[in-house]
């Protein structure tokens, strides 16, 4: 096909925004013409998978695609003066670039003037010593060609100097000019792709083009914004887009996808896995061998990763639609799309774990009202007088309920201490190992604040997994009793804190083990 034939433009109009990649959409109106004919299209992204690349025709008359295909064009910038519609930090790069090789030029005649001056001053210093040898004596035309070439050796010499300054500055003053343009402006594309679409019409006239191809080079995120207004919290999401394809998308549809395209569909291959049993020795028989060990508390999901995490969708493809038409450059730049917004109702409760932090945190739950899920992504938290700082928002489904640490309150401070007995009674010789765990609790208030405050204080006790230990919690001991105690070893108090008050919670457990038991 000829390179003279106009290229006719096929703006994009959809795009699906998925984990790594996007799915771009194209659509123009052709006029046909009857018969078969090629028509050149775009220019479109040079990234442009030619794989994916899928195109069909809608028109009232048979119309068929017969081949289509991308071409790519390599037409680098070439040296020479920048052009009338360039910017003035290209037109003022341009000129000291000038400068810079005119001062060089000199620079470099300088010199070679230097270096033959002193070669002149080393043959008339050894004239003078020959001729004074010899017994001449011109003593005046020796001082006046002396002067002379020293005079000009200083005359040059400073021109010199001034001329490396000159250089000095001109490497400074480009290297700030470059540097500004780097962060202001985009070096046009040197590889320009085309489409080439040989079609087929039964009769003239207009036939719809729908074309389609994944391109790599972008992707997306969600990022939510929190608003806590008392009992109401405004939950914003949106959808931070990274692209750099090279080609803005200027006005599309914009659907955001959890989808993951390069994953493989094939299931794991399964492998064997044999159990075996064996006796125990007359060692293992008389003693039984335990250790204390930390277990989070956690639900199945994503393993964390380091650097930019992956989208946590539940393990099911999410789909979101932005609800009006989008632009977003192809700088690379993140770029907050709007997908939704809601307003509800929110419960705020103060809690608190002594054992993992002293301070007391701000936990508020709310209901998912956004009616589609939340994804796992960072978020903004404003309260009372502004920006509070940022969190993280776990994968809530739709209608389901929310938790979002607000931050902590600097009114409140925690001490814990924490004390260990150990004693061996019975004649089973059973070890005996009492905890005791104070907390004090403190609220310090402004004048005139009033109303009792209330906090969750959340302690823990191990949970025994062999019958030769046993965990007792004395709450006869504990002050107050605990309100629950879950089988996690979770132990649970409600404490009403007034304006400036404190409180003190003890919290007494006690490990019993019989005399088989080692590693306590």
């Amino acid at each position: 096909m000829s390179t003279d034939l106009p290229p006719i433009a096929l703006p994009v109009t959809a795009v699906t925004c998925l984990e790594d990649r996007a799915h771009i959409e194209r659509t123009a109106v052709l006029d046909l013409e009857a018969g078969v004919q090629r028509l050149r299209l775009g220019p479109v992204g040079a990234l442009a998978v030619d794989r994916t690349l899928h195109a069909e025709l809608t028109s009232d008359h048979p119309a068929a695609v017969l081949d289509v295909r991308i071409v790519r064009d390599w037409t680098p910038r070439g040296p020479g003066r920048p052009a009338e519609e360039d910017s003035a930090l290209r037109h003022r790069e341009h000129a000291l670039e000038e400068e810079r090789l005119a001062v060089e030029q000199r620079r470099d005649r300088l010199r070679t003037r230097l270096d033959v001056l002193g070669r002149l001053a080393g043959d008339l210093l050894r004239e003078i010593g020959e001729g004074a040898g010899f017994g001449e004596s011109e003593g005046p035309r020796w001082g006046r060609e002396l002067d002379r070439v020293d005079a000009e050796r200083d005359t040059y010499g400073e021109e010199l100097r001034a001329a490396e300054a000159r250089l000095t500055a001109l490497g400074a003053e480009l290297a700030d000019i470059r540097r500004a343009r780097e962060l202001s402006e985009e070096e046009p594309a040197e590889l320009v792709a085309h489409v080439e679409l040989t079609v087929e019409a039964a009769a003239a006239g207009p036939v719809r083009l729908r074309l389609s191809h994944l391109t790599p080079c972008a992707l997306w995120r969600p990022a939510y914004r929190a608003v806590l207004d008392g009992d109401s919290l405004t939950l914003e999401t949106d959808a931070v887009v990274w692209q750099r394809t090279g080609e803005d998308w200027s006005d599309v549809r914009l659907t955001l996808s959890t989808a993951r395209s390069a994953l493989a569909t094939e299931p794991p291959r399964l492998v064997e896995d044999r159990l075996t049993l064996k006796d125990r020795t007359a060692a293992e028989r008389r003693t039984i061998d335990v250790e204390l060990r930390e277990e989070e508390i956690s639900t199945l999901g994503p393993a964390p990763v380091v650097g930019l995490p992956g989208v946590d969708d539940g393990g099911e493809a999410r789909v979101l639609h932005s609800p009006a038409p989008v632009s977003v450059p192809g700088d690379g730049r993140a770029h907050r799309v709007p997908l939704s917004s809601f307003t509800t109702a929110a419960r705020s409760e103060y809690a608190c774990s002594p054992e993992l932090s002293p301070l007391v945190t701000q936990v508020v739950r709310f209901d998912n009202l956004s009616g589609h899920a939340l994804l796992a992504g960072p978020v903004d938290l404003v309260r009372g007088s502004g920006f509070t700082g940022r969190g993280t928002l776990d994968f809530a489904a739709p209608g389901a309920a929310v938790e979002l640490a607000f931050g902590s309150r600097d009114d409140h401070r925690v001490v814990r201490y924490a004390e260990e007995s150990r004693d061996t009674t019975g004649l089973a010789q059973r070890t005996v190992v009492t905890r005791t765990v104070r907390l004090h609790l403190s609220r310090f208030s402004p004048p005139g604040e009033q109303g009792d405050r209330l906090i969750a204080l959340r302690e823990r006790i191990p949970v025994s997994e062999v019958s030769a230990v046993e965990v007792r919690l004395r709450k006869e001991a504990c002050s107050p009793a605990p309100d629950t105690v879950d089988d996690e070893g979770i132990v649970h108090w409600d404490v009403a804190l007034p304006p400036g008050g404190r409180r003190t919670v003890t919290l007494v457990y006690e490990l019993t083990a019989t005399s088989k038991v080692a590693g306590l």
